[in-house]
């Protein structure tokens, strides 16, 4: 697990999460022209877990499962 800090909303956050997710969110920030916080703010904004890991994940999840229906 890799634990990262940032800045969503306003305040400081901690998210701890496997490398592959990180390198999955550096994907999804790069293809929608986003910086890491903005686009966990984004994931931040619409989830509906109460853990934004949790949120994170499924929002990768989600990604993935997107580009593989549009294959």
């Amino acid at each position: 697990m890799d634990k990262r800090s940032l800045s969503i909303a306003g305040h400081r956050t901690s998210i701890a999460l496997e490398p592959e997710f990180w390198a999955a969110l550096d994907a999804m920030a790069a293809e929608k022209s986003q910086t890491m916080a903005s686009l966990i703010r984004d994931i931040d904004e619409v989830r509906q877990t109460a853990n934004l890991s949790s949120a994170v994940r499924l929002a990768v999840l989600r990604w993935y499962q997107d580009k593989a229906a549009a294959g």
